[in-house]
């Protein structure tokens, strides 16, 4: 398939595991490369990484899937953070796939991790795109954590927007048709009640607890137990998860490499797609 015809349909199928349908994109030859999409308001595979996809196609099966409860995947009523890797594996099997590079964004960087501690001998590389970590500098929740919170609790255009623009370092790349493309997806019922799950005022200090405090343990214990080559990729002017959270996987994870780029917050496969596209195809590559 040409990248001329990479549309959201012309790639779009639907795997039924043992535990729900996910919903995924498929396209391009070679070994296979999974893309594990973000948390937040209408996220999707295809909503992160469709700017990505043409290139990376032309060297690899790109496969994107929709975590369950987000895009068009079914809800299993799993919490992604922690049984999101089980989900993955799920899809994988149905597809007859064995072994993948992962690349993940944020929440998709968390999912991949778990993974590659769970099934080392399914993961080739692992590329982390921010969320990875705990805040050893900065506060939490981060500024970017309560904005999304705010939208969850009241969801218009208005606070979409504000989240939004704490995504990235230069706002003006938020088109008004992405605007209300997300805001669409995300104010889908079924998709707001799973956003609901993970992001709420009640929940706030669980995610404080989870991020610096007594609960960050738990995130990341399995680090260590990663065997593949690791990048992690993050926005210096990330407001949604600091760069500071990168300094505890770089050291826990034994092969770990950080990549920081100026000018950049936490969208970085979207804000800087051609020093990700490169960078990453280069550690892929290698």
């Amino acid at each position: 398939m040409g990248s001329d015809t990479l549309t959201f349909e012309s790639t779009s199928k639907m795997a039924v595991t043992t535990n729900g349908s996910i919903h995924y994109h498929d396209v391009g030859d070679g070994e296979p490369v999974v893309f594990i999409h973000g948390s937040g308001p209408g996220v999707s595979g295809w909503a992160n990484f469709e700017g990505n996809l043409p290139l990376f196609s032309q060297h690899y099966r790109c496969l994107v899937p929709d975590l369950p409860g987000f895009g068009l995947s079914e809800a299993t009523g799993e919490f992604p953070t922690t049984a999101g890797h089980e989900a993955i594996a799920r899809f994988l099997d149905t597809l007859d796939v064995e072994r993948v590079s992962i690349v993940g964004n944020s929440l998709g960087g968390i999912v991949g991790s778990r993974f590659a501690a769970a099934y080392p001998d399914r993961i080739r590389n692992l590329i982390s795109i921010g969320g990875m970590g705990m805040n050893v500098l900065s506060p939490a929740p981060s500024e970017g954590i309560k904005l999304l919170v705010a939208f969850v609790e009241d969801p218009t255009r208005e606070r979409l927007v504000e989240w939004m623009e704490s995504m990235v370092f230069d706002a003006s790349i938020l088109t008004d048709e992405l605007i209300e493309r997300r805001l669409a997806q995300a104010q889908r019922p079924e998709i707001a009640a799973e956003a609901r799950k993970m992001y709420s005022r009640a929940g706030l200090p669980f995610i404080r607890q989870s991020l610096n405090g007594t609960g960050a343990a738990a995130n990341i214990e399995h680090l260590p137990r990663i065997e593949a080559p690791t990048l992690l990729l993050w926005g210096r002017d990330d407001r949604v998860s600091p760069v500071d959270m990168a300094l505890v996987p770089m050291r826990l994870i034994p092969k770990c490499e950080l990549h920081v780029l100026y000018d950049c917050g936490h969208w970085v496969m979207i804000e800087r797609r051609a020093e990700f596209n490169s960078t990453v195809l280069a550690f892929l590559g290698r």
